[in-house]
């Protein structure tokens, strides 16, 4: 059941679904609209929201180079002043209006004055020379950081054609990433920045930003021009990064399908199950169901996660049986605050993900988690709305029968033990995840007399009674009814692309465990934790080199890679990340090239990297850059 349509769990949810109607027009965007975008992508590449400020110079530097842009350090200058503290985005779209972006020509140009042989290279002593004798000098550590980037050096030459190139097709593909990410993303597109709104699709004129009253310019009226300057401004984007660490891991096609998981024998073994769902937030978060355990005497178990085949109709699109899951198992302990990383489910048999070992009798937490590679929003929208209830001749409502089928999906997935009835804590997980409200026994008891149950619990026919009363209750108008589907991961053509429901099956030898699910939270904090022990334990660790403090750990475990970041210094850093040059490979952020910032004294998870196709190789190919 959904919320009525005046509560704030509705109106979160309709938003979305209301402003991508096939009955809405968008008209094409017009040449500031257009502008405005960018400058949204730009923003979002650095920060997470329209509402944080440029605090320094090398956040605004960071920005202006995800914008296209190739700032000198006259130019960051001129906009960030002694008196400058902060800049807000309505600043930032101003100087982007001032700076015109840099084209490939430009930048051949400038380098082809150094090309005494015309072949497209630059001799390494003439560029040194350039860099620390023209211009803005580059201190020494500059000028090595770009001789030696390995993809556009050999034979003491620097390719400047290879280089222009690999420069335009990153800020390029970007920028284009990040425009699909939002998109997808209704709750960005909603946003606010700074003065400008994007409201409902017919046309408002865009107010003209105003600039921030801390800012102090004396020179806001002369034009500023970066034309003069292109090659060597850019290269100073490269020495701009104090160092750098970079990774590179070659996997073989089809490894990850190797059967590394290997099932006991379970015969005489005591199984317990449960089902779940992971849930795509329009923010791009996973929640998920999470479960406590209880092993009652020491024994060994075998524990699998896989992804939940429902009972659909023959040929139905069935994405999500292509997610990634694991399990991560945590012991409590009274004299501990935090629960103690016991082990999780990395070995793989096909879609199943698995554990097997001994352990002592207690409480335990099973954490699921996916890595966000290929649970994803959708980017690509549906037009057509599927057809939910119908009146027959004599003006009866009816559920269709595509409908029918979806809520059939649905009541698998909640019915979470799995015995073809829906219990009152079974229906507060649905109801918490619709409405965001819980059903008390009062409720459940008015529910129990109107509609179909067994054993005081609903049944199948009885859930579809439910949502027929509902759409009756409006009329025959399915609002509600598309609030609950897109809730639950559905889209317009009812098709579950936005969530992943999944089974647990616990196997003991020698007693019988018990499994209950008791909060339905989003995948970090806790897990976040368990994910960073895990890479710490076998990872392959990289020192920052002149930055001891800062680390950064690859862990590869055949089906995916997943990168973290230690900062053991009191202070924190900015971390610029590239996969630009990987092969065949996906990652959590749905950027190739992004920023993080990690606080002081802590570790954080970076990200996550998947094949895009598990037939063919895949190389990762990420460099780690400390901007401050």
């Amino acid at each position: 059941m959904a919320s009525n349509p005046g509560s704030d769990a509705a109106l979160g949810t309709q938003k979305p679904m209301l402003s991508g109607s096939p009955r809405t027009k968008r008209l094409p965007l017009t040449e500031q609209e257009a502008f405005y975008m960018n400058c949204r992508a730009a923003y979002l590449t650095v920060f997470k929201s329209s509402l944080e400020n440029i605090i320094s110079k090398d956040q605004l530097y960071l920005a202006l180079q995800h914008a296209g842009r190739n700032p000198s350090q006259k130019t960051i200058n001129k906009y960030w002043t002694p008196q400058t503290a902060k800049l807000n985005f309505d600043d930032f779209c101003i100087i982007l209006s001032k700076e015109k972006p840099t084209s490939k020509s430009e930048l051949l140009k400038s380098f082809k004055q150094l090309d005494v042989n015309d072949d497209g290279c630059i001799l390494h002593s003439d560029l040194h020379k350039y860099l620390t004798k023209r211009g803005e000098k580059m201190t020494q550590e500059e000028v090595n950081a770009v001789i030696n980037l390995a993809d556009v050096n050999a034979n003491g030459k620097f390719d400047y054609i290879k280089f222009c190139k690999l420069y335009m097709t990153t800020s390029e593909q970007c920028l284009k990433t990040t425009l699909e990410r939002l998109e997808a993303d209704s709750k960005l597109r909603r946003q606010q920045f700074g003065s400008h709104i994007e409201g409902s699709p017919e046309r408002d004129p865009s107010p003209v930003p105003k600039p921030s009253p801390r800012i102090i310019r004396k020179n806001d009226q002369e034009t500023v021009s970066s034309k003069g300057d292109s090659s060597h401004s850019l290269l100073s984007a490269t020495g701009k990064f104090k160092t750098s660490v970079s990774f590179t891991i070659t996997m073989s096609a089809n490894r990850n399908r190797d059967s590394k998981l290997t099932e006991p024998n379970l015969k005489d073994w005591q199984c317990v199950q449960s089902k779940g769902c992971f849930f795509l937030e329009e923010d791009g978060e996973v929640i998920s169901h999470q479960y406590k355990m209880h092993i009652p005497q020491r024994s060994v178990l075998y524990l699998t996660i896989k992804p939940l085949n429902l009972s659909q109709t023959e040929g139905k699109h069935s994405p999500w049986l292509s997610v990634d899951t694991a399990l991560y198992i945590l012991k409590e302990n009274e004299d501990q605050a935090e629960p103690q990383l016991m082990c999780f489910t990395e070995l793989r048999n096909r879609e199943v993900f698995g554990w097997t070992g001994e352990l002592g009798p207690g409480i335990y937490w099973l954490i699921p988690s996916t890595t966000g590679c290929r649970l994803k929003k959708e980017i690509k929208s549906v037009t057509e709305e599927a057809q939910l209830v119908f009146r027959d001749e004599t003006g009866e409502l009816f559920l269709t029968s595509e409908f029918r089928s979806t809520l059939s999906e649905i009541f698998e997935i909640i019915d979470l033990d799995g015995n073809g009835l829906i219990s009152l804590e079974e229906y507060n997980f649905f109801e918490l995840r619709t409405s965001g409200e819980k059903c008390d026994e009062d409720a459940w008891a008015v529910c129990r007399e109107n509609f179909d149950t067994k054993k005081n619990e609903l049944t199948r026919q009885g859930f579809m009674d439910l949502h027929l009363m509902e759409a009756n209750d409006r009329e025959g108008d399915p609002l509600d009814l598309w609030v609950t589907l897109h809730s639950m991961g559905y889209n317009k053509a009812l098709q579950l692309t936005e969530a992943c429901p999944f089974v647990i099956n616990v196997y003991a030898e020698r007693c019988k465990p018990r499994i209950k699910a008791v909060h339905m939270e989003a995948c970090s904090g806790q897990l976040e934790r368990a994910i960073c022990k895990s890479v710490l334990d076998r990872s392959d660790a990289k020192v920052m080199d002149g930055y001891e403090n800062i680390i950064v750990h690859t862990c590869n475990y055949d089906t995916w890679i997943t990168s973290i970041i230690e900062n053991k210094s009191d202070d924190k850093v900015i971390i610029h990340i590239n996969n630009e040059l990987s092969k065949n490979c996906v990652n959590n952020r749905g950027l190739n090239i992004f920023a993080v910032e990690v606080a002081p004294r802590s570790t954080m998870v970076c990200q996550h990297v998947m094949p895009l196709n598990e037939r063919q190789e895949w190389i990762y190919y990420c460099v780690y850059s400390l901007i401050s």
